[in-house]
């Protein structure tokens, strides 16, 4: 009983409880860096095995594609260009670009952007006479399907809103203020 008592403090004690320990496995991975396998060594010079393609060619720029502020001025040679910004939503976007990635503005005015231009897109819709099924593309078929209750509180809410702006511009227009 005694020998169960003592704390072990010598160099066997520590080997036993490896050797009891070897069974799990990661067992030993806070060993020293040097005799862990996983740590990838650095080779001089690097290893360069298999590259079989050199930097590609510079993509022609012909459309503006906005840059963050954290790169230097110049583009990375492929870059997507399939949506230039334009409208409101491309002004907002250039806006957006004038912050740093870090800054909360930046994020925020590139998420009313997003919003604007899926207005703007409503809106060339109607322009060229295709009337858009609105309801199918926000995806209320499916939230009706599988998360009913969620969008029963939604549509509360927005139509909630809806009447209180409706009187809210009622009540102002009647120029009686009980405020």
């Amino acid at each position: 009983m005694a020998d169960t008592d003592t704390p072990p403090n010598d160099a066997s004690a520590a080997d036993n409880a490896s050797a009891r320990h070897a069974h799990i496995p990661g067992w030993g991975v806070d060993r020293d860096r040097n005799s862990r396998p996983a740590v990838p060594m650095e080779r001089m010079p690097p290893r360069l095995e298999g590259v079989h393609w050199t930097q590609p060619a510079q993509q022609p720029q012909t459309v503006e594609v906005l840059c963050s502020t954290e790169r230097d001025s110049t583009l990375t040679p492929i870059f997507g260009s399939t949506l230039p910004p334009q409208g409101a939503s491309g002004s907002l976007r250039r806006a957006a670009f004038r912050f740093s990635e870090n800054d909360l503005r930046h994020w925020l005015i590139l998420l009313l952007a997003d919003r604007t231009d899926m207005v703007e897109g409503v809106i060339d819709d109607l322009r060229r006479g295709h009337v858009p099924n609105v309801l199918a593309e926000m995806g209320l078929g499916a939230a009706w399907k599988h998360d009913r209750p969620r969008l029963v509180r939604k549509l509360a809410w927005a139509a909630g809103s809806a009447v209180l702006l409706c009187w809210l511009m009622g009540h102002r227009r009647s120029g009686r203020r009980r405020y």
